[in-house]
């Protein structure tokens, strides 16, 4: 199946695409669904309960926030301080509006239940059932979604409709995306391309909207600098992008290693903004999202002749990266553990970076398998449920060992032993090894062993 740039790439709120976006663009789901019933007026309760790792990282991820944002019909990329106003409406007063005429009570300490159950009979973690009560009926309207990572949200009993769009080029491996490639005398990058253009006919206004991507991006990273103080009042954690910049540009010597000091603070600055709820960018999630930012400004900031066209090779071939993870495991923590979002998001930097750099289609595979493969078995144990401890390091982590799988690819000729595909196999299975406690719950790991936080 084939995802857009712009559906692995989506600008919306933090801090969690799964947790905050995912709940948003579910709720919106559920509010459109009743919104076209002839009984809207005569609604008199919703309510909303919340299954396994969303109920364990309800506060803390904003999933309630998100609820409430999406039953007020905004949309994540839509998400303003008027959003934040309304949601500070509701919980004051009691009431949601939805629509000028529909004012019902509601209640989110009581009308949104946080059932912690794990049910493995679900296919997916991150349950949500929707329900309304209507004054003439007994029985309730419902509906259940699944939050499946990158704010991509399946619904119970309807199979994900896609519009009946011919792509030139279909893939659904990195050996099959490299024999198009030889085939056909392409890179992976004008692959991609070649498929966006089915959605987007003109290529000027295709480059510019993956150029205002990586504009979102840098305005995050410069925001994060900017600011300073504690991200939340539950880990007070201090943001250090701010402080860690001031450091560097007082810095008086030479340093050969000073380029790693600013890619820790790009990605840092990212996350901080992520975490405290800011404006970012999935990619290919929150939880990762300053990965691919910060290497994307590392291309920009410290690599000879970097332009436009590297931006759009690089965002490009990382969506490229992104659909063979998604098709083949998934993007989710809560499903497969952090390997499945920094990890995944290491791989797609690695490789877009190679792409940038003039890398041929077997070196970008090469640097994504490097990525991934160094990022195997990597659990998503967040103290308290919250995207800082361990997540911002981590990013920082990520987008370093991703220009050093990309310096190791562009070093060779592409050819290696173990392939992109063996190492996504590897990555699904350990997923679904891996004990639940490891995936985004807050019951084990980190979660546990630094509970004085």
């Amino acid at each position: 199946m084939y995802y857009s740039i712009f559906e692995l790439f989506k600008i919306g709120v933090g801090p969690s695409s799964s947790h905050t976006v995912g709940p948003i663009n579910a709720a919106n789901l559920f509010l459109n669904s009743i919104l076209k019933s002839e009984h809207i007026n005569n609604i008199k309760k919703i309510n909303v309960e919340l299954m396994g790792s969303l109920a364990y990282t309800a506060h803390g991820h904003k999933t309630i926030d998100g609820i409430l944002i999406g039953l007020t019909g905004t949309s994540p990329e839509s998400v303003d301080k008027r959003s934040f106003e309304k949601i500070k409406n509701i919980k004051d007063n009691k009431k949601i509006q939805l629509t000028k005429e529909c004012i019902i009570t509601f209640k989110p300490d009581v009308d949104i239940i946080l059932n912690k159950n794990i049910n493995k009979c679900d296919k997916y973690n991150n349950v949500m059932v929707f329900k309304c009560f209507y004054s003439h009926n007994d029985e309730p309207y419902e509906k259940t979604y699944y939050s499946i990572g990158g704010g991509f949200i399946v619904e119970k009993g309807i199979k994900e409709k896609r519009k009946s769009i011919t792509f030139p080029y279909n893939f659904n491996s990195s050996n099959e995306l490299l024999k198009l490639c030889k085939d056909n005398d392409l890179n992976i990058y004008d692959i991609i391309i070649s498929n966006e253009l089915a959605l987007n006919k003109n290529i000027n206004n295709l480059n510019s909207k993956v150029l205002n991507l990586w504009n979102v991006m840098n305005d995050t990273i410069k925001s994060g600098i900017s600011k300073t103080g504690t991200i939340d009042k539950i880990l007070n954690v201090e943001r250090r992008a701010n402080k860690l910049y001031n450091k560097l540009k007082r810095k008086n010597y030479y340093d050969p290693l000073e380029v790693l000091d600013w890619v820790n603070i790009f990605a840092i600055s990212t996350c901080e903004e992520n975490a405290s709820g800011s404006k970012i960018v999935t990619a290919p999630t929150n939880g990762a999202a300053g990965i691919i930012p910060a290497v994307l400004k590392y291309y920009k900031k410290f690599t000879n002749d970097s332009n436009d066209e590297g931006i759009i090779r690089f965002l490009a071939t990382s969506a490229a990266i992104g659909i063979l993870f998604k098709n083949n495991s998934s993007i989710s923590g809560a499903e497969v553990g952090c390997q499945g979002e920094v990890g995944v998001a290491c791989s797609m930097a690695a490789a877009g970076l190679t792409a940038a750099l003039g890398g041929t289609s077997m070196q970008i595979e090469n640097a994504a398998e490097i990525g991934m493969e160094h990022n195997l078995g990597l659990t998503c144990d967040p103290i308290k449920g919250l995207v800082q401890i361990p997540c911002i390091e981590r990013n920082s982590m990520g987008a370093i060992k991703a220009i050093n799988a990309s310096r190791l690819a562009l070093s060779g000729s592409g050819e290696h032993k173990v392939t992109l595909d063996q190492v996504i196999k590897t990555m699904n299975e350990t997923g679904k090894s891996m004990n639940s406690i490891y995936k985004e719950t807050a019951l084990g790991g980190l979660a546990v062993n630094v509970i004085e936080c």
